[in-house]
């Protein structure tokens, strides 16, 4: 019987012996074990994540447009800024109370508090030389008492009663502080911001005055900074606190650069907003052992710079120019004005006014919001006008092209009104005269002369389809890709491809009869013109609606003899390329003959007496420096708006009609492409016309075309 037993209790041991060495077998090679990863988190005690730095944005030459600046905050920890907190207090003198030794425990705890509170004001009382009030500092403190203790009772809620309203599963108010106190969250070993020191000499005061204070901290801080204020604002955009919905999606994946609760993203709209995965960079981490021994690292990963095509200065420039020029009373803030290089699309200037300063957006935000003259919105590409005449090189390239008019063939427009239904001409409504009483009214003359008769007829010759067509494939009633270009080269494939770049907003346009029900990528998509109204499109009024950015492309289109080029807005992208689209470039096949006329008649707008622009392009010394300007003046009403639209090229002495049309006038030449559009203004010739001049003065004097300054 003796020996069955020691047999049984034999085997037994076997057994458990040979299941410890099972599992220590289990443990050492199964690295993703429950006991393994167990083991490591006991092992590593915190995970420390470093600050990164924000990408930089520039402008064609280098120069800085964004940027982060390092400033350095005092910092408090949360185990001194708790001493403000009633919470916390009670729930310490509570569990010292409930201890068994209470009247021994109970009056150190007492100390322990007071001290500490006492230690905290002397802290208020020092922050104070720093700027703020006693009150102000004290109210800080208590955000982040306020801030952690929630996120605590929180946790508390979710770990003990999951399913259930925290007052209703713990109704006694004294258990739910006690369980709340018993929860250490991550927040409360870093930490917090409490003011900023502004100068070098509050850094210096401020490590002598908190010299021997363990809980307070000189931190370093990025703060975005923009150095050119407002110049180009609603295309660079700003930063604020990342709390959309859309902002925490976008990495939410990745620990390392989800946005924390102190962080700023880019706000929509603009550089900062479209390139944000590109900006953001990605926050290192270190992760230490409960001995304080490293375990692992992170790198940090700066954000990238992002590199624009716009020329700072002379945006600068053009925006204070326009801000201090004496418009016409019956003229609005709302103005824009698009320069492109026609050579290359690259976008020189996207100005839209009136600007507000970058460095103040996110305090001005609701003033900015709440102004009726609309600063956050980008004229330039995000707000949609009836073109008016600056249209009619268009519609005439569209009729000569489709063999519905020739060059010579003359339109009268006699000094009388037009037939019921028909436009009067703006020579008629103004003067009372007409267009036959100075020229033959042929296309080039009536070009230079932006006869209305003349344009709503030929524009009525075409079929709808047609004349919509030509529009569209000038760059009208759809969005260019300006930030979509880019793609992330393979070698450096993004954390989350589906938002590598976001597109800028903009605005479509309309070339049809309604508005279209949905963004148009394709022809196929455009909706019917009516026939009645293709008259009015003639003169770029009914339902017709184009941006400033629009216009200016078809202008710089026209001066590279029919050669359509998406406009660039980005430079470079670091780690990126940019891909060719179908807008990339497209030779429209204009014919010589047709590219002919067009830039004879643009030449008269404003080199010949009786063009719509001469008189205030005849003494502008502009063909001294080397340069001929083509341009089209053209204004609407309801809404009232005033153009000036065309191209100035660098040319030793032959126009460009004569040396152009084979090769295209931005092949062999220097040129600019201009859109100018004045909101309430009533005449092109006076209101915009004037602007475009002085513009292209400053492209020649920045040296983008004619002669060097």
């Amino acid at each position: 019987m003796y020996d069955n037993r020691v047999k049984i209790f034999v085997i037994l041991s076997v057994l458990l012996l040979l299941a410890c060495v099972l599992r220590l077998i289990q443990m050492q090679l199964l690295a993703d074990s429950s006991l393994q990863n167990a083991i490591a988190e006991l092992k590593q005690g915190k995970a420390v994540q470093l600050k990164t730095i924000r990408g930089k944005i520039l402008d064609r030459k280098g120069r800085i447009l964004a940027a982060d600046d390092l400033r350095f905050q005092l910092s408090i920890e949360y185990k001194l800024s708790c001493f403000l907190d009633e919470r916390v207090r009670r729930a310490r003198l509570q569990k010292a109370a409930r201890q068994d030794n209470s009247d021994k425990v109970l009056p150190k705890v007492q100390e322990e508090l007071q001290t500490g509170l006492e230690n905290l004001q002397l802290v208020i009382e020092k922050c104070t030389h720093f700027g703020k009030t006693y009150s102000e500092i004290e109210s800080r403190i208590q955000q982040i008492n306020n801030q952690i203790w929630s996120l605590r009772e929180h946790l508390a809620c979710k770990r003990n009663y999951p399913d259930m309203d925290f007052a209703q599963a713990v109704p006694e108010p004294n258990e739910r502080l006690l369980l709340t106190a018993r929860m250490d969250i991550a927040e409360m070993h870093k930490s917090w911001p409490l003011l900023e020191l502004k100068t070098d000499d509050d850094v210096f005061a401020a490590q002598v005055e908190f010299m021997d204070v363990n809980d307070i901290q000189i931190l370093p801080r990025a703060q975005r900074h923009y150095p050119y204020g407002s110049a180009a604002a609603q295309t660079i955009g700003w930063v604020g606190p990342a709390t959309q919905s859309e902002d925490k999606e976008l990495f939410q994946n990745d620990k390392l650069a989800s946005y924390l609760e102190d962080e700023l993203c880019g706000r929509e709209d603009g550089v900062e907003y479209a390139c944000e995965t590109v900006l953001r960079g990605r926050r290192g981490e270190l992760v230490y052992d409960i001995d304080r021994k490293l375990l692992s690292r992170t790198e940090t990963q700066f954000g990238q710079d992002v590199t624009l095509t716009l020329d700072i200065e002379l945006q600068q420039r053009i925006e204070n120019y326009l801000a201090s020029f004496p418009h016409d009373p019956n003229c609005g803030p709302g103005t824009a004005a698009v320069v492109i290089d026609a050579a290359t699309g690259d976008i020189l200037a996207l100005v839209s006014m009136p600007v507000f300063d970058l460095n103040r957006a996110r305090y001005d935000y609701g003033t900015l919001v709440g102004d009726g003259n609309t600063p956050l919105i980008n004229r330039a590409i995000n707000k949609q006008y009836p073109p008016g005449s600056v249209v009619k090189p268009l519609i005439l390239i569209a009729a000569l092209e489709s063999g519905k008019i020739t060059p010579g063939e003359v339109i009268n427009c006699p000094a009388e009104e037009a037939p019921f239904g028909w436009p009067n001409c703006w020579i008629y409504n103004r003067y009372k005269i007409g267009h036959d009483d100075s020229w033959p009214n042929n296309a080039r003359n009536a070009v230079k002369g932006s006869c209305n008769i003349y344009f709503s007829r030929i524009a009525d010759r075409l079929d709808p389809l047609v004349l919509q067509q030509w529009l569209f494939k000038f760059g009208y009633g759809h969005c260019f890709s300006l930030a979509s270009c880019a793609e992330r080269d393979a070698s450096n494939a993004i954390r989350n491809t589906q938002y590598a770049i976001r597109d800028l907003r903009q605005a479509q346009g309309q070339i049809s009869s309604i508005p279209p029900k949905g963004t148009i990528s394709h022809f196929e998509q455009v909706l019917p013109l009516n026939k009645i109204e293709k008259k009015l499109f003639g003169m770029g009024q009914g339902n017709l609606r184009a941006t400033p950015l629009q216009v200016a492309n078809a202008m710089a289109a026209i001066a590279r003899g029919g050669v359509l080029k998406q406009p660039k807005l980005f430079k470079e992208i670091s780690n990126f390329k940019f891909r060719i689209s179908n807008l990339e470039e497209v030779n429209l096949g204009i014919s010589p003959q047709t590219l002919d006329v067009i830039y004879d008649g643009m030449s008269a707008v404003v080199n010949e007496p009786g063009g719509t622009a001469y008189k205030e392009f005849a003494y502008s010394g502009l063909g001294e420096q080397g340069v001929k300007v083509y341009g089209k003046t053209g204004s609407t009403e309801q809404p009232d708006v005033a153009w000036f639209a065309g191209f100035a090229c660098t040319l030793a002495s032959a126009p460009v009609a004569e040396a152009a049309p084979a090769t295209g006038a931005g092949a062999n030449h220097e040129s600019i492409a201009i859109a100018v559009v004045v909101e309430g203004g009533q005449h092109g010739s006076s209101d915009a016309a004037p602007l475009a001049r002085d513009i292209i003065q400053f492209c020649i004097e920045a040296g983008y075309i004619g002669k060097s300054p």
